[in-house]
């Protein structure tokens, strides 16, 4: 049974940093390219960052050069670094990863930025 849990939401002010976190069960985690994606009150989910297995990134123009996303192997667990928060930033954030038939995806960590 595939499981991802994401923890490291919360309130921070304009300005501040938090870091989530996805642990994952279930698969082999160096294989499969990770993903964070967000999805803000009456707005789509959007994909906010990638990583493949290779460790190539990618970000959304709206989070460039202010989150960073890294994965640790080792503990089956992907991050999610962000600095330079903005209240355009508060969402719930998910963690994300495909395989060959399924989707699979977390519960969801609140992120809410004060102005």
């Amino acid at each position: 049974q595939v499981q991802l849990v994401e923890s490291g939401g919360g309130l921070v002010q304009s300005g501040g940093s938090l870091r989530l976190s996805c642990a994952t069960s279930g698969i082999i985690f160096r294989l499969y390219t990770m993903n964070w994606y967000r999805q803000a009150p009456g707005k789509q989910r959007e994909l906010v960052a990638t990583i493949t297995r290779a460790d190539n990134t990618n970000y959304a123009d709206s989070v460039k050069g202010r989150f960073t996303i890294s994965r640790d192997n080792a503990k089956n667990t992907v991050y999610l670094q962000m600095n330079s928060l903005k209240p355009e930033d508060t969402a719930v954030y998910y963690c994300n990863t495909q395989g060959l038939t399924n989707n699979y995806w977390g519960q969801g960590t609140q992120v809410t930025v004060s102005s």
